[in-house]
């Protein structure tokens, strides 16, 4: 099963990185994300259903250590899910004291869940056989709620619990870059002198990058000295946009299924199209 499941994980691996570079907005990529997560999950349940454990410490590894590695991901989109749909119109101090409030919210959750994230993170396993043993929950060991609307042949007291804690993880620097970015574009915006409008580029991130390697490969800027980097950086003040880790969804459209060049290849076709088009003006 073990090697069904690591399957499993890096196919769903694949695909979330995938529709992040291929998604910009947040609340469509979010929406993709847990479709893919929920049919993952499901051939998971299907695969667990069939294996028959040889002794206390399977089951215990799978509710404690593979599970949730699922689960998390669900978790996660979930919650940027709420955070990006409630999210208010306005200017920097309510959008900030927004994201605020959210991180309180993951605080809280951990101060209420102390004695279990301190069991979990240190590491220590003396009462794996309540926590993660189907059919075993104490209810003194501070179970949620949500623990008895589930499938209980396939949950166990706290797995729920351990995967709240991985997706917290990854919230929470989800909501501080959130923060960092509002700074930054504050401090740019009072040190910035020139007032004329810039151009934003509203197309997917991915589709620049393609622009960005193909200018770079071509030699175009000062006869090919530019490296990546600069152009990148200038590309990205140019057009109003941070292209993120531009090198690894290189590698992603180098392996893409489909048609690598996707922009590039739109491009010619719109242009063609309108230089065909007598009635176009020039």
């Amino acid at each position: 099963m073990n090697l069904k499941i690591n399957t499993l994980l890096s196919d769903l691996n694949e695909q979330l990185n995938f529709i992040d570079i291929e998604i910009d907005d947040t609340i469509n990529r979010c929406e993709k994300a847990i479709e893919i997560i929920i049919v993952s999950i499901q051939k998971l349940k299907i695969l667990f259903l069939k294996e028959k454990f040889k002794n206390q410490e399977q089951e215990i590894d799978f509710f404690k250590n593979i599970k949730p590695k699922f689960t998390s991901k669900f978790i996660y989109y979930n919650i940027i899910y709420k955070i990006e749909t409630k999210k208010p119109y306005g200017g920097e101090r309510i959008v900030k004291k927004y994201l605020n409030n959210e991180l309180q919210k993951l605080k809280t959750y951990f101060d209420n869940n102390l004695d279990f994230y301190k069991y979990y993170r240190t590491g220590n396993n003396y009462l794996d056989f309540k926590y993660f043993v189907r059919g075993k929950f104490d209810i003194k060991l501070t179970i949620d709620s949500f623990f008895f609307e589930v499938d209980h042949n396939f949950s166990t007291s706290h797995d729920f619990k351990v995967a709240k804690i991985l997706a917290h993880d990854l919230v929470q620097v989800y909501l501080e870059n959130k923060l960092i970015e509002i700074n930054n574009k504050s401090v740019k915006e009072k040190s910035q002198h020139n007032h004329n409008a810039k151009l934003t580029w509203t197309a997917p991130k991915v589709a620049l990058i393609e622009l960005l390697y193909a200018l770079q490969s071509e030699k175009v800027f000062n006869n090919g000295s530019t490296d990546l980097k600069e152009i990148a950086e200038y590309l990205e003040n140019i057009f109003n946009v941070d292209l993120g880790q531009y090198r690894r969804t290189f590698l992603e459209i180098r392996v893409r299924k489909t048609e690598r060049t996707k922009f590039l290849n739109t491009l010619k076709e719109t242009l063609e199209k309108r230089m065909n088009n007598s009635d176009e003006p020039i």
